[in-house]
């Protein structure tokens, strides 16, 4: 395990049905042990993998999912290949009935191939499953995913949701860093990623510091937390976190959710085209547009605009869902001219 000293807030009492609004807007992080244990998930996944399977099983109907296979050589860690060019796992269309069967045949393997099912929507994949499980989060309308798999190591990395990870089976052990530590963690590609989002090139298991010197800064700001069947982990926004299933099966329910309108788009197209529009200009230029984001978006409040008659300010004014539609146009047409 790597040398870390701060272990997650812990949080206990709560169900549930008995999450608030104060809970569930945090900006750090916090594990919420026992929160699912009365989930008859979480008990079949107390009682034993065979039981987990069947509990499962009940709800599938005949849905496919995605699902990682690597070979047994790579220790569970889903990550690139040694170049950076390809992946070290190959992704297939299978039946989820058929990946737990695998799973099953693997777990007496003293060094399995891994095998892992990630971010599969549970209203699709087991319906009815969230009528005996599920959170009360109030009038958030939350994304809500399944992910099981054997033993795995999922690089850090961040998502733009708010994300309420339930453990229902097995162990997982988590490692959580602070949005600033970006530079610290040595981030791969921003545009060919193994599963989405960008993550750190750095092995957990087998850090290099002669190679990643940085990361032992990161670490200085790093927490921990192990979950069993029962317990929950709110990751915030932005939070990097680094993720390892420890037994034969393990199953995670999460819950994801954004503090922002549904017609607002995602913060990393305007990163990608600041890329590509703004990025390589003069150092002079890049100061002029810094001052720019500064005063409309990162300084922005009811003075910026106040010197513009109300019904003049159009993009200056705040967004609405019509609003957002028609800016999205402009810049389309932009973008495609």
């Amino acid at each position: 395990m790597l040398p870390i000293a701060d272990a997650i807030e812990e949080i206990v009492g709560f169900d549930p049905q008995s999450l608030t609004d104060e809970l569930l807007t945090r900006t750090q992080p916090a594990v919420f042990r026992g929160l699912v244990a009365s989930w008859p998930v979480a008990r079949a996944g107390r009682e034993s993998a065979a039981a987990i399977d069947a509990y499962l099983r009940r709800f599938y109907k005949d849905a496919t999912v995605n699902a990682m296979l690597g070979a047994p050589d790579i220790g569970g860690r889903l990550f690139y290949s040694d170049d950076l060019s390809g992946f070290n796992f190959k992704t297939v269309r299978i039946r989820l009935d058929a990946v737990l069967d695998e799973i099953a045949r693997q777990s007496k393997s003293e060094i399995p191939p891994a095998i892992y099912v990630g971010s599969t929507t549970v209203d699709t994949c087991l319906p009815g499953f969230r009528a005996e499980n599920d959170l009360a989060l109030g009038n958030r309308q939350p994304l809500v995913s399944i992910w099981l798999g054997n033993r795995a190591r999922i690089a850090a990395h961040h998502d733009l949701p708010d994300n309420m990870a339930c453990v229902v089976a097995g162990r997982r052990r988590f490692t959580l860093f602070p949005p600033e530590q970006l530079e610290n963690l040595y981030i791969g590609p921003l545009d060919f990623t193994p599963a989405g989002q960008a993550i750190s090139l750095v092995d957990f298991a087998r850090p290099d510091f002669a190679k990643f010197p940085k990361f032992a800064a990161a670490l200085q700001h790093a927490q921990v937390a192990e979950l069993g069947p029962g317990d929950a982990l709110f990751i915030p926004s932005m939070w990097w976190h680094h993720i390892e299933s420890l037994d034969t099966l393990n199953v995670l329910v999460n819950y994801w959710w954004r503090q922002s309108p549904a017609f607002m788009d995602s913060p990393m197209n305007a990163l990608m085209l600041a890329i590509l529009t703004m990025r390589d200009l003069p150092p002079e230029q890049l100061e002029a547009w810094q001052n720019l984001f500064r005063h409309y978006v990162f300084e922005a409040d009811e003075r910026t605009a106040a010197h513009i008659p109300p019904q003049a300010r159009r993009v200056l004014a705040p967004l609405d869902a019509e609003s957002a539609r028609e800016l999205r146009a402009r810049l389309l047409q932009r973008l495609n001219r």
